[in-house]
């Protein structure tokens, strides 16, 4: 005499763990969004840095921060070496420069497609002066 047996799930059993792996997705995708956010700030933090020691460097060469000379009174900002970050891939942040003959502030935008509603647009400038245009704090941000 056989048994019959059978093989599988219930329903009851699949509820359950379609429910455990909803509650796990919840909990883990705002986590990752978190991440990925800091982790596109931080490249925008780089790249600010990297772009004044640029500007510092075109300080000492013309002894202005504008492009061409500073006798003739330019005051057309300098022509960035890359103007988003990444340098390559999917661009996150726009990056500007605003300048005076003795100062400059760069400035990095968040883009459509990277939100970071935290801090916003990064700003530094050339006296070292860091800035945030969200609702985080300094600390929070830089």
């Amino acid at each position: 005499m056989q048994k019959n047996r059978q093989n599988g799930f219930t329903l009851i059993e699949l509820m359950i763990t379609v429910a455990i792996v909803g509650v796990l997705a919840g909990i883990a995708y705002p986590s990752y969004q978190d991440s990925m956010t800091k982790s596109r700030r931080a490249d925008a933090k780089a790249a600010l840095l990297e772009l004044s020691v640029f500007m510092e460097r075109l300080y000492t060469t013309t002894g202005c921060y504008t492009s061409g000379s500073c006798a003739t009174g330019t005051t057309t900002a300098p022509t960035l070496p890359f103007l988003v970050t990444p340098k390559s891939g999917k661009a996150n942040y726009d990056l500007t420069v605003a300048t005076t003959p003795s100062t400059f502030t760069i400035t990095a935008t968040p883009r459509s497609t990277a939100p970071d509603s935290v801090c916003g647009a990064l700003t530094l400038n050339s006296t070292g002066v860091k800035t945030e245009g969200g609702t985080g704090t300094l600390a929070d941000c830089w």
